[in-house]
């Protein structure tokens, strides 16, 4: 199986590409106002000496992170989808970040929720162990104070002590082949934090006819 996977939670972007759940190449951009994705793709493709046909398994980080990123990933792995016969796989990118600290000691995967609110999951043996919920900042400072172990992709500076860790597309694409989880393209659906809230918009007015200078 050749697998292309995308991560884009975080500010940095990474496309990976696996053999039979095996890494053959990662590229990465650091997020600007443009996120050249199909150009990762193609460097990840050209670095692992895969044939963009030879494809035929694709996999996506979901978040929870950047609302815009997760969305652009999706759209990738529903867009190839349409033009050619893959399986199609969503990977938590909080798990990604777990699996980096199988050989650890227990972890709390943090990332930004805004409204000096973190999203914060607990994780173990490589594993998130629990469910995410949204801690404050100040509380999220008081667990790093009193020794808990933190980790994410944008806890520093704000919360010390703690260690930057980014989800990265390798791990989203290694974490699919094992689990083996296939789905539709378009039931892929980003890990929103919140419910998603619209204020609508009060009523037309009329402006009565200005007098005649």
């Amino acid at each position: 199986m050749i697998l292309l996977a995308f991560e884009f939670s975080t500010d940095l972007r990474t496309v990976a590409v696996l053999r039979d759940g095996n890494v053959l190449a990662e590229t990465e951009h650091a997020r600007s106002r443009h996120t050249p994705v199909f150009e990762l793709a193609t460097r990840a493709l050209a670095e692992a000496g895969v044939d963009r046909a030879e494809v035929n398994a694709l996999a996506v980080g979901l978040g929870p992170g950047s609302y815009t990123g997760v969305r652009i990933a999706i759209s990738a792995v529903q867009g190839w989808s349409l033009g050619r016969p893959v399986r199609v796989a969503g990977v938590s990118s909080f798990e990604a970040i777990a699996r980096r600290y199988a050989d650890s000691e227990p972890v709390w995967i943090a990332a930004d929720a805004q409204r000096e609110e973190f999203a914060v999951v607990p994780a173990a043996g490589g594993r998130c162990s629990g469910p995410v919920t949204l801690v404050s900042l100040t509380e999220l400072k008081s667990w790093a104070a009193a020794g808990r172990r933190i980790i994410g992709p944008d806890v520093l500076p704000r919360v010390t002590p703690a260690d930057a860790c980014f989800p990265r597309a390798a791990d989203v694409g290694v974490l699919a082949f094992e689990a083996g989880l296939w789905v539709l393209p378009e039931t892929l659906t980003p890990v929103y934090l919140r419910e998603t809230a619209f204020a609508k918009a009060p009523p037309q007015r009329e402006v009565p006819d200005l007098p005649a200078a």
